[in-house]
């Protein structure tokens, strides 16, 4: 009998281990808005991101855009496996800034043939981003100190990140460079703080 309730307490326990980075780390669930960052030739439903034109130019987007948070260390996670892409240098997953210093802080695009990279600067963050792949992101934001992002598991890029206030946001998003079309589906969506 004590078994039993020790096995059906394990079951129901809520788990908030996170997948990178060393914790403990505490569930979160923010609130987040998709109709001001559904624009242009974007398309939403549920957790499937589109960009259905291939100008290069204007405000092709769809996202998700999470709940500001300010200072402490905050976690995303979330996968994206492209199911067509017919353009190039598209934003998969943004940090960015709000408040008074707002605006992108961290982009993550993807290249044509599967190359991730930061759209500040063009270092790689990895390759094998291909149609059809599953890739796992995680990014953590120690505010006033570091932004880690993490492909897969590994960690791939680290910079320096400023105080003040930060928003998660992920989707399709064509960069200044851009192009779509592309169909990105998104799955696993979670969040931690510490």
């Amino acid at each position: 009998m004590l078994a039993a309730v020790v096995t059906g307490l394990a079951v129901f326990a809520p788990a908030a281990d996170a997948q990178v980075g060393t914790g403990p780390w505490v569930s979160d669930s923010p609130g987040y808005s998709e109709q001001e960052q559904e624009r242009g030739c974007g398309d939403i439903s549920g957790l499937t991101f589109k960009l259905t034109c291939s100008t290069g130019s204007g405000d092709q987007r769809a996202e998700r855009r999470y709940t500001t948070y300010s200072g402490g260390t905050h976690q995303f996670e979330g996968s994206f496996k492209i199911t067509s892409m017919g353009g190039s240098r598209i934003s998969l997953k943004q940090t960015f800034r709000d408040g008074s210093s707002a605006g992108p802080f961290f982009l993550l695009a993807v290249e044509k043939g599967g190359r991730l990279y930061a759209v500040h600067g063009g270092e790689t963050i990895a390759t094998g981003a291909t149609v059809g792949t599953s890739v796992r992101v995680n990014t953590i934001n120690q505010v006033g100190s570091t932004h880690k992002v993490y492909i897969n598991g590994s960690q791939k890029d680290s910079v320096s990140s400023p105080s003040g206030s930060y928003y998660d946001k992920f989707g399709s998003y064509r960069t200044a460079s851009g192009k779509g079309p592309i169909t990105v589906e998104w799955s696993g969506i979670r969040f931690w703080h510490k």
